[in-house]
């Protein structure tokens, strides 16, 4: 039995989208508390995903003896700063004026655990670079986007509307939408789970 540890549509459906049979179940983890003990000393972006990503599936390995459990998060960095969901739509703009014109970070990392054990993880970064969108552009991607911007790392969704707003973008596709999908499937079949 294979289980994805998200309550993430996005990973879902990526993963469903393979045809491989899975369960869900989310992650009951502070996933802050992780990144500060981690931000602490240094900042190292893909230690701390793959961090967040193999708490994900060590926590939800727990409850599921034999399971194998897929754990995956993503980070956004700029300057050496992490930038979270933002939590309403003034957040929102303020976070996209701080993108405007310029390259971040985006870290997907993905993890597989049996009975608590890590198996495998593997990170990926993609550098997303936004052109100088005027205020007026970003108020209309956000009025056709609505909510779903609240629940993207970035206040984005390149599935959408939002890709008006890039210059360039430089990484898989997958790792944009926060799993490392191909490197994944090699895992699985490695593993004999597919």
């Amino acid at each position: 039995m294979i289980i994805l540890a998200t309550k993430s549509q996005t990973r879902i459906q990526l993963l469903a989208n393979t045809g491989i049979d899975f369960k869900t179940e989310t992650a009951r983890i502070d996933e802050r508390e992780i990144e500060s003990s981690a931000t602490s000393s240094t900042f190292d972006q893909q230690n701390l995903t793959q961090n967040l990503a193999d708490a994900k599936a060590k926590n939800v390995s727990s409850r599921h003896p034999q399971a194998l459990v897929v754990g995956a998060d993503q980070t956004l960095s700029i300057n050496d700063s992490y930038l979270h969901k933002p939590a309403n739509f003034d957040a929102l703009r303020d976070q996209l004026q701080l993108l405007r014109g310029k390259t971040h970070i985006l870290c997907a990392a993905v993890s597989v655990c049996r009975d608590g054990e890590v198996l495998w993880g593997q990170q990926s970064d993609a550098k997303m670079t936004m052109r100088e969108f005027s205020d007026a552009e970003a108020d209309h991607v956000i009025k056709l986007e609505g909510d779903k911007l609240l629940k993207s790392v970035g206040g984005y969704r390149l599935e959408g509307p939002s890709i008006q707003l890039f210059e360039r973008i430089d990484g898989d596709y997958f790792t944009i939408l926060g799993l490392p999908l191909l490197p994944l499937l090699t895992a699985l079949r490695e593993l004999k789970a597919i």
